[in-house]
């Protein structure tokens, strides 16, 4: 009887296991192609930005008031984006994503105009080591960080609000802590969208569903990177 018992444990922690491999090897394929996304994102961020600033064209945007629209387009875009995903294609969602990311790069021309480029690589590895630590810590971690999910929220807007009052102000210190703030909220936001990324994978979504998905978690570690991008780039950064 013991024999029977114990040979029933075993065949069900087999089961059990064969059935966990397609939901991990989805898993992984889902979180590669989010990966993925995000880097060919910042990849056309990059380049935008490159091509805004040695082409002269963020230069001549500046001196009229079409640089507003520049500026106010991005998060136009990103919230038209994340409000519509639902309605579109996969393929759409995608290409939107990519387009996104090379008209945030050219609105970031202006780093490249600012900023040397050596401190502009630099604190860009920084962010990409800082980023890949993070990350990682939010896919592996058995910690449950949902309730860290509010709280960064509210910080968020918390550092929204500063900066628009610091644009009248114009203190130093409050630029500072806002700096500071930003990089700890976004370095926990990185951790925190990466779990969440990985929670709502389900193996029972349809391919039109599981890429969606994947856009938009691109998306989600893209703004992370970005900002906590900008927000080094305070600290590190040297100005022409």
């Amino acid at each position: 009887m013991a024999d029977n018992w114990q040979n029933n444990s075993t065949q069900a922690a087999s089961e059990s296991a064969t059935q966990a491999k397609p939901i991990d090897q989805g898993l992984r394929t889902y979180m590669s192609k989010v990966y993925n996304y995000m880097s060919v994102g910042l990849l056309l961020t990059a380049a935008a930005a490159y091509v805004g600033a040695a082409s002269g064209i963020y230069a001549q945007l500046a001196q009229t008031p079409l640089i507003y629209v520049l500026m106010f387009a991005p998060l136009g875009m990103v919230l038209w984006l994340s409000t519509r995903v639902h309605k579109m294609s996969a393929s759409r969602a995608k290409t939107m994503f990519f387009v996104y990311a090379a008209l945030m790069g050219l609105s970031l021309s202006y780093v490249l105009l600012m900023f040397t480029g050596v401190s502009v690589v630099r604190t860009f590895l920084v962010t990409a080591a800082s980023f890949g630590a993070l990350s990682l810590y939010g896919y592996t971690t058995k910690r449950d960080l949902s309730g860290m999910g509010s709280f960064l929220f509210m910080g968020l807007v918390g550092i929204i609000i500063a900066s628009v009052v610091n644009i009248f102000m114009q203190s130093s210190v409050m630029h500072l802590t806002i700096s500071v703030l930003g990089v700890l909220i976004f370095a926990g936001l990185t951790a925190y969208d990466t779990q969440d990324i990985k929670r709502i994978y389900y193996a029972g979504d349809t391919r039109d569903v599981a890429e969606k998905k994947a856009v938009m978690g691109a998306l989600r570690l893209y703004l992370d990177f970005v900002n906590m991008f900008l927000f080094l780039l305070q600290f590190m950064g040297n100005r022409d």
